[in-house]
């Protein structure tokens, strides 16, 4: 076993791997940009090395850096963790050259399963079965086009070296075909260096299955079970579960003996997950993925077994730690993807100052993977996820409670989440009998994504009480500090001299004001909504925000986070927020006719020009923000006044983008 290894990457799978190591007793080095000076996963390991500045191509992705802070660390072998390096054959390669053990198989199998289009032809070869498509390894526009049409629209374009839905298009018709290849290249090509692309014939209703495989030096390979994917956004996975619910005994077997082929077949060596397309009783292999997934950890929880732990000691030349016959799975799990994300704005990213941040209980049922503490800032230069939520118990259904559970105890305030889309996931019925496909968010769009409701009277209620409770705190405070503190112009329960106990507070609920009168009563308040219904409340309020409160008899338990003339209420899962009075009369104010950007990034098409005449729905900027690229559409029809940055820009989230003036 290795006594040092550096852990190439950052967030939750730098802090994932720094775990396992020191449980094993080898020490770590930690990696950093100036962006994560002073983030968790420095701080979990032994050691730490600046790469440079944010962006990745000057900080994680610069392989002559790594190698050199490894050799000045006396690292042993380098952990690539998942994303950024983990796949790139070059760096195992320099690793090698360097006498450093590359933790991850042989540099041909990287090669060849980095290869979309020469991992297919082989997979042919051994027997996979394949979706029809067309994966030339070199092919121009017109060549593509050409294909694409023999395969049958609708098709589905892939980035040649890359995964994660980057560089991947779902193409219903061929006047969509050219625009959906330039971008499929261009975030291919800021994702990978490399904007090879290849087609596939894009199935309707499929599910996503993949099966997770070991090998070692010796030429023992194993699955250790398989994994469903199929809930997806963006071709990006959001929640994932092991094993794979409803699956035949047959097909389930079939998918495990093509993984083990397919692992064989490049001589495999490390963790591995071989994926599949599953519609209608048939399979399809998509790629192999040369490397720890992020969704490892239900394959953990249904085994028992340490995947990081299995990959170190293959690394160091030793058998895996159990053959196939040893190798059990028992109960069900979940996780769900935590992401810096607005599911509302069509996942834009979120970015910013996490400002609140309250995980779930932990145990042998729940565990968070994170590498956040609050406090940290979400970064434009990284991947959106902030933490992997698992869950196990005995079958689908209890773990699938657990999962509901555990998501109703998240808090996260300060930037946008998908949390409370999660939970609509979890609590969907279609999710609960397992009727699973990559097209589930599509198909259930609109129970996923209710229109925005206004607040609750309990809602209102809380931030009332959160309101009152810390005027109450500061006025104790004042009086405290005072040279009378027993004056009742100190006292903080609506007295006034020959005037009524109540007290106005206005709210911005959206673009709505609501006008609450709230009457003091002896340890109580009586609050009045514009409904006219009058709740009775009161509580305590913790130094956090954390609110117990008691509406009209019944107990509430919730958290109030100010966030400049923001309250963002926390409870159950859900969080709504409401502006303050400032901050009402300023939504009021009419902001005009500009596009603003709806998160921070790159400008990279100006698809329009001044004068020019747009219809609704029309693409007129293409911006790229975590390695994705995001298309800002016309809201109606009208004539572009003013386009205000140019290609290549950064721009800040919010920041003007384009003048629309109605059609004349």
């Amino acid at each position: 076993m290795f006594t040092k290894i550096l852990i190439a990457n950052r967030g939750e799978i730098a802090c994932r791997i720094a775990r396992t190591a020191r449980r094993l007793g080898v020490r770590t080095v930690a990696v950093f940009s100036d962006a994560d000076a002073q983030a968790r996963h420095v701080s979990l390991c032994d050691e730490a090395v600046r790469l440079g500045p944010a962006p990745p191509a000057e900080s994680y992705l610069r392989i002559p850096r790594l190698i050199e802070a490894a050799q000045a660390t006396g690292a042993q072998a380098i952990h690539p963790g998942y994303g950024f390096l983990s796949e790139n054959a070059a760096f195992a390669e320099a690793c090698q050259a360097a006498g450093i053990t590359f933790i991850g198989p042989p540099v041909p199998a990287i090669r060849v399963m980095g290869s979309k289009a020469e991992s297919k032809a082989l997979m042919a070869r051994a027997g996979v079965p394949l979706i029809p498509g067309f994966h030339a390894e070199e092919a121009s526009d017109a060549r593509l086009t050409q294909a694409a049409r023999e395969i049958g629209f609708p098709v589905l374009i892939k980035a040649s070296a890359g995964g994660g839905g980057k560089g991947m298009r779902v193409v219903d018709d061929e006047a969509g075909f050219g625009p959906a290849l330039a971008a499929a290249r261009r975030e291919a090509r800021a994702a990978f260096g490399d904007d090879r692309i290849l087609l596939e014939k894009y199935l309707d209703h499929p599910r996503h299955v993949e099966v997770q495989v070991f090998a070692d030096r010796l030429g023992t390979t194993v699955t250790l079970f398989d994994r469903d994917c199929s809930i997806q956004r963006r071709h990006q996975k959001v929640i994932e579960e092991a094993p794979a619910p409803g699956l035949a005994a047959p097909l389930r077997a079939g998918l495990a003996e093509a993984a083990i082929a397919a692992a064989r077949a490049v001589a495999y060596e490390g963790a591995g997950t071989v994926e599949f397309l599953v519609q209608d009783d048939a399979f399809y292999f998509i790629e192999m993925n040369t490397r720890l997934q992020v969704e490892h950890p239900v394959t953990e929880m249904i085994t028992g077994l340490d995947l990081v732990e299995w990959q170190l000691r293959v690394a160091a030349g030793e058998p895996l730690p159990k053959g196939a016959d040893a190798i059990t799975a028992q109960g069900h799990a979940f996780e769900a993807r935590l992401c810096a994300e607005d599911p509302a704005r069509d996942f834009a990213p979120s970015t910013g100052k996490i400002r609140h941040l309250r995980p779930p209980a932990t145990g042998p049922h729940v565990r968070l993977d994170t590498g956040i503490v609050e406090g940290d800032r979400v970064s434009v230069h990284y991947d959106p996820l902030l933490a992997k939520l698992i869950v196990w118990d005995v079958d689908r259904d209890a773990a699938l409670r657990r999962l509901r559970g555990a998501l109703t105890e998240v808090q996260v305030a300060g930037i946008a989440t998908n949390i409370e889309f999660l939970g609509a996931v979890a609590a969907h019925p279609a999710f609960a009998a397992g009727a699973l496909s990559t097209r589930f968010i599509e198909t259930h769009a609109s129970a996923l994504f209710p229109a925005p409701r206004p607040a609750d009277p309990e809602t209102l209620t809380l931030a009332a009480l959160f309101v009152l409770l810390k005027e109450q705190r500061l006025t104790a405070e004042r009086a405290r500090a005072s040279h009378d503190p027993y004056s009742p112009w100190h006292r903080a329960d609506g007295w006034r001299l020959n005037d009524d106990n109540q007290y106005t507070l206005d709210l911005r609920d959206g673009a709505e004001l609501v006008r609450l009168i709230v009457h003091y009563r002896p340890g109580r308040f009586e609050i009045a909504l514009p409904s006219g219904r009058v709740l009775t409340a009161l509580g305590t309020l913790g130094d956090h925000g954390e609110l117990v409160a008691e509406i009209d008899g019944l107990a509430r338990r919730a958290t109030v986070v100010r966030l400049g003339d923001d309250l963002v209420v926390l409870s159950g899962g859900h969080q709504h927020v409401l502006g303050l009075p400032k901050a009402a009369e300023e939504a009021t104010a009419d902001v005009g006719g500009s596009l603003n950007a709806p998160m921070p990034g790159r400008v990279v098409q100006v698809l329009v020009a001044p004068g020019e005449a747009v219809e609704r729905g029309q693409p007129l900027i293409v911006m790229e923000a975590m390695k994705m690229e995001t298309t800002i559409a016309a809201p109606y029809a009208g004539i572009v006044a003013q386009v205000f940055p140019a290609v290549g820009e950064q721009v800040e989230d919010g920041s003007a983008l384009i003048a629309l003036e109605d059609a004349p």
